[in-house]
């Protein structure tokens, strides 16, 4: 197995040989180990005891930090009793002690301005702006403690917020009176409904109308390749003339490849095709225990190397555009740097979407990555032989719980409510595997170590440098990217010397790049730095981006027509099933319908 970190990804570590004792005990601390991660849905307790415990420690050898947040404790209780004063006199009308961030919706009703519910939410608010205070700039406190130890207390003090609660949720109170209690009866079916479904394994409610090759997923095309990681989807034509040079998505084996297939409406796929492109994408397989030796070479050789050779012959074209989202654009960065290393000229520009190659600001995603919590979840996918899908969705669920989690528990199960089903929520349901030697690959040379940004990723035996593209590369950010942080993703100005136009979109890690044209309240910010161009950190590029309104889509095809040749004569995708030519399948294909 070639990889940047050597592990054995088929069994525990072996023992020594003059200690065979030193097996089971290993065993059995993993087999205790991942019985706990089971319980905790795959995250550590220990990491965050450990971050409160350095935060406790330094807080009691801080006389005067103890004695600023005892002031302000005590302003925060005179401001309330303020505001109670004043909303006694003047009702509805007091002005509030204190806001709630611009993100945050929970008190938006007009109900929650009436007594008493003002004074619950002012003083949940100004409770949650103290210990946020409390939990900041403890002099000794590691920066990562702090951030964990923040985002713990935040989430604790969600669960205890005045809205998730029936006596202290005026808008609650007013369903349950106006519907007699039928909605708290109504949310009780809800909650059974969803354990049911989540025993079973079955998809959330509403998800049924959304089935990959009905109603999402039904751009017109082909498999035209498949071995046992991928299928290739070659999309048909829908122009007379297209660019000679094909374009080869690289989705992210974390989730299915249709968030950019959706609905005719909002596809990128059926939009590249529609603007004259030759358009080919990459289906994971979504494996299974059996597969939990699959690494991310193999997801190189197999997955996009394997495609870039089938497209090569499906076309006969000399070079390529190759894209890659999130995940997929990791492995696109991996994968353009050893073709460079090794003098593979087959690549005509690299796009990358919302896709990091460089991991030492994740976010706060990378709360969820120390040496602690990847031993948790290593010796979770240990006992399985991959990762769960429900795991990484937990946890980006808990990242934006106000919106994805309490309020969805507010409104399902406490008002009776279902919000409408949309495309991009049930593809988010669709969740995939990750195999175990894989992500512990990538947790540990990728996040922790950031080998790929730092040279010491190792293909082939040799190592690779991103320094070694010199291809034009697109890379795209999104502003409220809780995945791939946009300061993050504009690191790529750092790693290599090729010309980089960045591209800054509104919207989130999935919303912000499926932006399709029409859509409104779209907007972006671009700027290209030429090849061995001088640096410009995040801030000042924000001031000296070209900006513009509405999609971003427009802004790359025109990138790509002027990195293309002229437009040649298209193909149709010949018959199925051609003696010779292997078996070829309509599009979806097989791969994306697995569970």
């Amino acid at each position: 197995m070639t990889a940047a970190l050597a592990i054995d990804s088929r069994q525990p570590p072996a023992a020594k040989a003059d200690d065979p004792g030193d097996a089971w005990a290993e065993r059995l601390d993993r087999l205790a180990s991942a019985g706990l991660a089971r319980m905790t849905g795959g995250l550590s307790p220990l990491s965050i005891l450990s971050a409160y415990a350095d935060w406790a420690t330094h807080l009691a050898l801080s006389p005067g930090r103890q004695w600023r947040l005892g002031v302000k404790a005590g302003r925060k209780m005179s401001r309330l009793a303020d505001f109670t004063g004043r909303a006694l006199l003047e009702g509805s009308a007091a002005a509030p002690a204190i806001t709630p961030l611009p993100q945050d919706h929970r008190f938006d009703d007009p109900a929650w301005r009436t007594w008493p519910f003002n004074l619950l939410e002012q003083g949940f608010l100004l409770q949650q702006q103290w210990w946020d205070a409390a939990l900041t700039g403890v002099p000794g406190v590691t920066a990562p403690h702090q951030a964990m130890a923040r985002f713990a207390a935040r989430q604790m003090l969600d669960v205890l917020a005045p809205s998730n609660f029936v006596l202290t949720n005026p808008v609650v109170q007013a369903k349950v009176a106006k519907t007699g209690g039928v909605c708290l009866a109504q949310g009780a079916a809800n909650l059974l409904d969803d354990v049911r479904r989540g025993l079973s394994g079955e998809p959330p409610a509403g998800a049924e109308a959304f089935r990959p090759g009905h109603e999402v997923a039904i751009t017109p095309g082909q498999v035209v390749f498949r071995n046992d990681l991928i299928e290739l989807i070659r999309y048909a034509p829908a122009t007379a003339q297209v660019r000679p040079e094909p374009v080869l998505i690289t989705s992210a084996w974390i989730m299915k490849f249709y968030i950019l297939d959706l609905s005719p409406e909002n596809s990128l796929v059926r939009w590249l095709v529609d603007q004259g492109f030759c358009v080919f994408m990459i289906s994971w397989r979504n494996p299974g225990p059996a597969d939990r030796g699959l690494d991310l070479e193999d997801y190189r050789r197999q997955g996009f190397l394997a495609a870039l050779d089938a497209v090569v012959a499906e076309t006969g074209a000399s070079a390529v555009h190759a894209v890659g989202y999130c995940l997929g654009g990791t492995l696109l960065a991996i994968a353009a740097a050893t073709m460079a290393r090794d003098g593979d000229e087959r690549l005509a520009s690299v796009t990358l979407l919302a896709a990091q190659t460089e991991f030492s600001e994740p976010g706060e995603l990378g709360l969820f990555i120390d040496a602690g919590q990847v031993r948790f979840l290593e010796d979770l996918m240990w006992s399985r032989g991959y990762l769960d899908p429900r795991q990484m969705s937990g946890a980006f669920q808990i990242l934006r719980s106000n919106d994805l989690v309490w309020s969805r528990l507010v409104r399902d199960y406490l008002m009776g409510e279902r919000a409408p089903m949309s495309d991009l929520m049930a593809w988010n349901s669709d969740g995939t595997r990750l195999p175990y030697a894989m992500h512990s690959q990538y947790l540990h040379s990728l996040f922790l170590n950031d080998d790929l940004a730092e040279g010491r990723f190792l293909v082939e035996g040799r190592p690779i440098a991103l320094e070694d593209i010199r291809v034009p590369i697109f890379a795209v950010g999104a502003e409220w990217d809780h995945v791939a942080p946009w300061r993050s993703v504009f690191k790529i100005h750092l790693l290599t010397g090729a010309e980089v136009t960045f591209l800054l979109t509104s919207g989130g890690h999935n919303a912000g790049i499926i932006s399709e044209p029409r859509r409104p309240g779209r907007r972006w910010r671009r700027r290209t730095r030429p090849a061995d161009g001088r640096y410009v950190d995040p801030e000042a590029w924000l001031g000296q981006a070209e900006q513009g309104e509405g999609s971003w889509w427009p802004q790359w095809a025109k990138w790509l027509a002027d990195r293309s040749g002229p437009s040649v004569p298209a193909r149709t995708l010949e018959p199925a099933d051609q003696p010779g030519k292997g078996s070829r399948a309509p599009a979806p294909g097989r791969y994306v319908l697995e569970r």
